[in-house]
């Protein structure tokens, strides 16, 4: 084999699926029709390090791979999204954050912002609450392709030996990493997860006519019930978000501090916005939050009512789209955890984008985190069994 196909060639797939904390069609409900409250754990396909891999070789000869070959992999984070800014990572990591960097005659060519935390005995390093995407930002080297992969094989190397020993390391990439290559040949194990995203550059009406038919039949007829108006006070989308959870019997998993925090700080900075849904009588009964970068806009959160209206979200998401289009940025609806959001957010005509994510665990809790997997599949084996005998008798 010669080193253009072991570059291609180094990941082997294998299926897997990482259990959420809700049951899929409440998680569904609860993140569209209701208050988006829950860690994004996508359905991924892992691939994994495939044996047999000389690195020290790989970093040797990496020149000697083909170009051609390397020009369809490479592709990358140029720039800081709103996810990598500082002030973003200052309010949603208390400043307990770190930046890996890279330099070569005196210029930064390569970042990669991180946080550890402790959980009982374990140091953890995953994504900051509401913080969706991280991964490395390494700007495209001049020269040839061969000379960019190279570039960027480098930088991540340098990059990975700054990263923190920790029991778990986690990180989900920004969907403009398309290549993980070094993390996975740096003992990382990758995964792929999906969100769905829509593009700009098209006018209004051939938006409007690439949604399903039922999903513009619900946004018109929640639009003639409504009004949406832009809210402007973070205390009372926040307030009006802990509330539709308090009603379920649920937490603020975000942290309520934190999230009024980033909600005042992004209004105040003209780099989001909350748009609310209102009722012929003036009472407030759904809201969406989406964030912006120079790039993308985020759907960040939503909240409703249980009573609301069951295409009030459609709409609300339909307002934020058209001011993305306005602003020349794709809309990302940011994951898909479970099918009941898939068949959701499919309505909308968006287009499904892998988004790479990096998990390099110690022995010891790769094992603790197996086990307790092991713990839950049997109880809930018995507690099937248990139903079974029931309707049985």
């Amino acid at each position: 084999m010669n080193e253009a196909s072991a570059a291609v060639s180094i990941f082997k797939p294998v299926i897997c699926k990482r259990s959420s904390r809700l049951n899929p069609y409440v998680a569904a409900c609860d993140s569209y029709a209701g208050t988006v409250n829950m860690v994004n754990e996508d359905v991924s396909v892992k691939l994994m390090p495939a044996p047999r891999i000389e690195l020290d070789r790989m970093r040797t000869d990496v020149s000697n791979a083909s170009t051609t070959v390397i020009h369809a992999a490479r592709a990358g984070l140029n720039e800081r999204s709103i996810f990598h800014e500082p002030w973003w990572l200052d309010i949603a990591t208390g400043g307990n954050w770190k930046l890996a960097s890279v330099h070569e005659r005196g210029q930064l060519i390569a970042e990669m912002p991180y946080t550890v935390t402790r959980k009982g005995i374990w140091r953890l390093s995953t994504l900051p609450p509401l913080t969706r995407t991280l991964g490395p930002v390494i700007p495209a080297a001049k020269g040839t392709s061969d000379d960019d992969w190279r570039h960027c094989f480098g930088a991540t190397q340098a990059l990975v030996e700054q990263l923190p020993e920790c029991a778990l390391f986690h990180q989900r990439f920004d969907p403009h990493v398309s290549d993980a290559m070094g993390f996975a040949l740096l003992g990382f194990e990758v995964a792929v997860s999906y969100t769905m995203r829509i593009e700009p550059g098209r006018a209004e009406p051939e938006v409007w006519a690439g949604l399903r038919p039922n999903t513009r039949n619900l946004i018109r007829r929640a639009g003639e019930q409504h009004t949406v108006r832009q809210i402007t006070d973070a205390n009372l989308f926040v307030s009006f978000y802990d509330a539709n959870l308090t009603r379920r019997n649920r937490d603020n998993v975000y942290g309520t501090h934190v999230m009024r925090q980033l909600v005042d700080a992004f209004i105040s900075r003209g780099s989001g916005m909350v748009l609310g849904a209102y009722q012929a009588d003036g009472s407030l009964c759904s809201a969406i939050a989406v964030i912006w970068d120079k790039h993308t806009m985020y759907y960040l959160l939503s909240s409703r009512k249980e009573e609301a209206h069951g295409g009030v979200i459609g709409l609300l998401l339909w307002n934020a789209m058209r001011n993305a289009r306005e602003k020349n940025l794709t809309f990302d609806f940011d994951g898909i955890s479970n099918v009941g959001i898939l068949k959701f957010l499919s309505g909308f005509g968006g287009t499904l984008v892998p988004r790479l994510e990096v998990t390099r665990a110690s022995a010891d809790y790769a094992a603790m985190r197996s086990i307790l997997h092991l713990g839950r599949c049997v109880s809930r084996s018995m507690r099937q069994r248990v139903r079974q005998l029931k309707r049985g008798g």
